[in-house]
């Protein structure tokens, strides 16, 4: 309050319309803001329903069974010569890649890992991948294979021969 009490009128005046001017910029962020957070509220529940769709059963149960280092390839390392710059090592970004067995005897490269984390999987693990796509959903506990759960043994046998 002390910086106003020098001020003219017209000075006061001045600094009223600067404030008004600038409340009611950040109330048209705020709105802003707030339109595009429904927005994108919009789109993960979008997302969300179609994710909810696509991983519906039946899947395909499939073997990891490897895992590769794929490097990506960037446009970036061009410069406008037109020749391409060396990366070092470090500069280098790597991705990984998966190459599935499925069930149905068939063996295919997956260029990307799909819903599960390249660090949570390691060669000869059990995923649920979608039958079309391939894509993978899950990783399935080892007991979950349905090949061996037919094999295995319910109860003893009562019948003696």
């Amino acid at each position: 309050m002390a910086e106003l009490e020098g001020l003219s009128d017209a000075e006061l005046q001045e600094k009223i319309r600067d404030m008004e001017a600038e409340m009611r910029r950040n109330r048209q962020q705020m709105t802003r803001i707030t339109q595009e957070n429904r927005l994108y509220e919009e789109r993960v529940k979008e997302n969300q329903a179609k994710l909810k769709m696509s991983t519906q059963l039946p899947h395909l149960v499939s073997n990891i069974g490897e895992l590769i280092d794929v490097e990506e390839e960037d446009d970036e390392g061009q410069e406008g010569s037109g020749f391409a710059v060396k990366k070092t090592e470090t500069q280098k970004k790597t991705r990984k890649a998966v190459i599935i067995k499925t069930t149905a005897r068939q063996t295919i490269y997956l260029p990307v890992l799909g819903m599960i984390e390249p660090e949570d999987c390691k060669p000869g693990d059990l995923i649920a991948v979608n039958k079309e796509s391939f894509n993978i959903y899950e990783k399935l506990p080892a007991d979950y294979d349905a090949r061996v759960k037919a094999m295995e043994v319910d109860e003893k046998p009562t019948e003696d021969y």
